[in-house]
Parts: C-alpha cells; sequence; structure tokens
C-alpha cells in the first residue's frame, strides 16, 4: 500500500464517469483501497474515491474520526464502498462548506440531501446499505460525485460562496 499523489481539477480523469468494479474480491481491490485509505489518512481526508488516485473504478473510502480538518464533525465509521448507489431520502437540502483533496486550499458552500440511503458492496463483495443524515451524508454524496465525473464547485450555486479556505475563515472570524 502506497501513499498515491492526488489529481487536481482540471486533469481529465476526474471529469470521467468511473467503470463498475466487477470482480470482487480481487488482489487488485485489495491494493487499490489500501493506496486510498493510505493517501487519505496521510491527508486527513474525510473521503477519498478511485479516480483522484487516477483509477477511474466506482470504489470510494471514507472515514472521520478525530480529523483535524473535520475537528467538530460527527463521527464517520471507516468504510470501502464499491460500485454505490445513493437514494435522497425527502427533498430535504443543507448547504454547508466543503473542501476536496484535488481542489487543495479551496472551499464552498454546497448544498447536499440532508438525509440519503447508500448502498454498494464492501471489498470482500458483502452488500453494505445505510441510511445517514448529516456531515456523513455530505461525505458519501462528495465521494460519490467523483465517480460520476463532478466535483465540488459544479455544485456552487452562487459562485460568491467559493474561494480559498484561509480567507473565508479570516472573514467569518470578523479579521
Amino acid at each position: 500500500m502506497a501513499v498515491i499523489k492526488i489529481l487536481r481539477m482540471g486533469h481529465p480523469i476526474l471529469a470521467q464517469v468511473a467503470a463498475p468494479v466487477d470482480l470482487f474480491p480481487s488482489q487488485e481491490l485489495e491494493q487499490l483501497v489500501g493506496d486510498l485509505w493510505d493517501t487519505m489518512r496521510a491527508l486527513d481526508g474525510a473521503g477519498l474515491a478511485a479516480p483522484q488516485i487516477g483509477v477511474g473504478l466506482r470504489v470510494i473510502v471514507f472515514e472521520v474520526a478525530d480529523n483535524p480538518r473535520y475537528p467538530d464533525a460527527e463521527t464517520v465509521p471507516p468504510t470501502v464502498l464499491v460500485n454505490p448507489h445513493i437514494e435522497a431520502l425527502g427533498e430535504r437540502m443543507e448547504s454547508d462548506w466543503e473542501g476536496c483533496l484535488s481542489i487543495p486550499e479551496m472551499c464552498g458552500r454546497v448544498p447536499r440531501f440532508q438525509h440519503i440511503r447508500y448502498c454498494g458492496y464492501g471489498i470482500d463483495g458483502a452488500p453494505i446499505e445505510r441510511e445517514v443524515s448529516g456531515f456523513h451524508a455530505r461525505v458519501v454524496q462528495h465521494e460519490c460525485d467523483h465517480l460520476d465525473g463532478l466535483l465540488y464547485p459544479q455544485r456552487i450555486p452562487e459562485l460568491r460562496d467559493f474561494g480559498f479556505c484561509e480567507e473565508i475563515e479570516a472573514c467569518s472570524s470578523g479579521e
């Protein structure tokens, strides 16, 4: 397993729809997932999608526990999700700030469904299905967007709500 260089906004792989994983469990999938975990954790990410490390497959990992980038975020259990599918449970959306390892130092206010059901498969092929809300739901939606070739700025309705995190934090704290 290794820490892999993250592709940044503008790289064509990030704009492509990722292919489904057809065969699992497999040694290749285990290697990919290990690289995703190592890379995400080394950069204090909350989640990471395979396209972000140059692999066009529908695989994401996510976890939040004592993360310095998200000190107030609820705990999200470590999860590998292969071939995920999301269903909004209700129409309620909430706008909040997001960042992305593929768009370093920037953040934007993004509307997301507050409550979702997601399903897919674990690395071993076992089915996973959960209903979640709040930050957990936001993380899953963000990572699944990567699998569809979308980055969070494409979801920002008002570009005034997009900028460098340092500037936004300084302005919101009254500096």
